[in-house]
């Protein structure tokens, strides 16, 4: 068998098991978080983590398939290993990238729900205070 064929063949075995890892443990461990963002709406936060998951399969195993074609054929152990060191670091870079645009985007939504929480009072207003007196205080109005 050609190695260029050994190449191809062992980065798809790797990235293809690098992205379901990925994906498994950004839905396990990023649950409790959409849980948060979305107020505890258990419901929601499966269904858009279930979306998440989908989004990221889809993007990642499109970049393994466009980057799988090489040039250069591989012609000794030497290239085969560098090669695939290429190819995976670039695939764990996207992965990565991947990982902190959905953690970027999840904490600007979780931010924005903490700052609607924070805007309303946990009390309402019980009456009104008074006109501050002296020279600091504002002219009346005229009539």
């Amino acid at each position: 068998m050609d190695l260029t064929v050994v190449a191809y063949i062992v980065y798809l075995l790797i990235s293809v098991a690098l992205t379901v890892w990925v994906a498994r443990t950004l839905s396990r461990n990023g649950r409790i978080f959409l849980s948060d963002v979305l107020h505890g709406n258990e419901k929601l936060a499966d269904a858009v983590n279930h979306l998440l998951v989908v989004g990221f399969y889809l993007v990642n195993f499109g970049f393994v398939a466009l980057y799988l074609s090489q040039d250069a054929a591989v012609i000794d152990a030497r290239a085969l290993f560098e090669a695939l060191s290429v190819k995976l670091g670039v695939v764990l870079l996207v992965l990565g990238v991947m990982h902190l645009g959905n953690v970027y985007v999840l904490n600007k939504i979780r931010r924005r729900g903490v700052m609607e929480r924070e805007q309303v009072p946990p009390v309402g207003p019980q009456g009104w205070t008074k006109t501050p007196q002296g020279p600091w205080a504002p002219p009346a109005p005229q009539a």
